[in-house]
């Protein structure tokens, strides 16, 4: 695993940090092999019963690599994006159970990977937005973890993004399971987590694949990527590109 994910153990459960400070803990694609690599060490231990994703520094994840992406080829822009949605479906059809804490912000990408975790706790003053069509496209990954967790009409109005929302309404939307003062979100967190690690392996790890018959579509994830393929070609997406890349 790369240094942008710090990985510890707290007993059975295996805890991940996002720890790319510099950049507000952004999801690239290093970082986003890293969590694969998480999670297949987890799954392969059988002394760990949960996984644990939180944020270090001030916020979860200020969201996807915007530089990665604007210095990218359309190809390669294409290939991170399906990627971080393999991670989305990864995630939904493991046996382990995730918990996301989420403190500071989710933005974007960082919005996505907590909304596909299994168990979310947010700070109550967490700022969560989807800034991806004001920036001039569409999300390339991740819409079918929103869509499970909210009404049609609640993912329309997070996805043209014109306000963010706090903890307290990401709980009552159903993005987030529960809301807490930031001081004691971690330790919540790792107490859900230890909980869920407690249960009886088998049993535990029956509960996300049974589900995931209804879990995230490649289809559907396909359909994103090409709406955010044409939108990087023309309009919006083009200028906000051109601020992340170096001037020749």
């Amino acid at each position: 695993m790369s240094g942008a994910l710090r990985v510890e153990r707290d007993g059975p459960v295996l805890v991940a940090a996002l720890s790319r400070p510099e950049v507000r803990n952004a999801l690239d694609l290093a970082l986003t092999e890293s969590l694969f690599s998480a999670l297949e060490t987890a799954e392969n231990d059988p002394t760990i019963g949960a996984l644990l994703l939180h944020g270090d520094g001030p916020g979860f994840c200020a969201g996807s690599d915007v530089k990665e992406m604007a210095q990218a080829s359309m190809a390669g822009r294409l290939r991170i994006a399906e990627r971080k949605a393999q991670l989305m479906r990864r995630i939904a059809h493991s046996g382990l159970p995730v918990v996301a804490a989420v403190h500071g912000f989710a933005l974007g990408g960082g919005f996505m990977l907590a909304a596909g975790c299994d168990w979310v706790l947010s700070a109550a003053e967490t700022r969560w937005r989807l800034p991806e069509v004001e920036l001039g496209f569409f999300p390339p990954w991740g819409i079918d973890a929103l869509a499970r967790r909210v009404s049609v009409a609640a993912a329309r109005s997070l996805l043209w993004g014109i306000e963010p929302i706090d903890g307290a309404r990401a709980a009552l939307l159903g993005l987030a399971e529960e809301a807490h003062p930031s001081q004691v979100l971690l330790a919540r967190a790792r107490e859900v987590a230890g909980r869920l690690a407690a249960l009886p392996r088998d049993a535990a790890r029956a509960v996300k694949p049974f589900m995931a018959e209804h879990g995230p579509s490649a289809a559907l994830d396909a359909l994103a990527r090409e709406v955010y393929r044409k939108n990087c070609e023309a309009g919006g997406a083009a200028g906000t590109f051109a601020r992340f890349t170096p001037q020749k």
